[in-house]
């Protein structure tokens, strides 16, 4: 089931001619959003893009039914502006960022012998052990203060 914030009348919307739907303020500061499309598709359901909120619109299915899009709208609805893809991209392409990757972790290596970083540090075994040394004696009943 299905939990609407509210219902209200398709008249109570305002139409927006840029963006070819009607909207209605919503608590969260932007607004509600329902296009003729979905009207005419049946669709009752109008969406806030910010919030999770969503309305049940209340208006007559037979005032949208006969709906034609224009060509501007299917043009908008199909996302002219997006590139079509034929082909996923290969793995060849993305060779160049890995190599980069292992170049970096070359560069890493070829540096820890400095001992300059506290990374270079934590790899060395011998502080290491002088840190789990530490943390045994913090541990031991003769250092404990209680």
């Amino acid at each position: 089931m299905v939990s609407y914030y509210d219902e209200l009348e398709i008249e109570d919307f305002t139409w927006d001619d840029e963006a070819k739907v009607y909207h209605y303020p919503c608590p969260c500061g932007d607004r509600f959003e329902i296009s003729k499309v979905q009207l005419r598709d049946g669709e009752e359901i109008a969406t806030c893009p910010s919030c999770s909120l969503i309305v049940r619109v209340i208006y007559d299915y037979l005032d949208y039914e006969d709906y034609e899009t224009s060509d501007e709208e299917d043009a908008d609805a199909e996302g002219y502006d997006t590139p079509d893809t034929t082909t996923p991209p290969t793995p060849a392409a993305y060779k160049p960022a890995t190599d980069k990757l292992t170049a970096d972790k070359s560069e890493d290596n070829n540096t820890s012998w400095q001992g300059n970083d506290s990374a270079s540090d934590a790899r060395d075994p011998s502080v290491l052990e002088k840190a789990i040394e530490r943390l045994d004696l913090a541990d031991s009943p003769s250092v404990r203060q209680t």
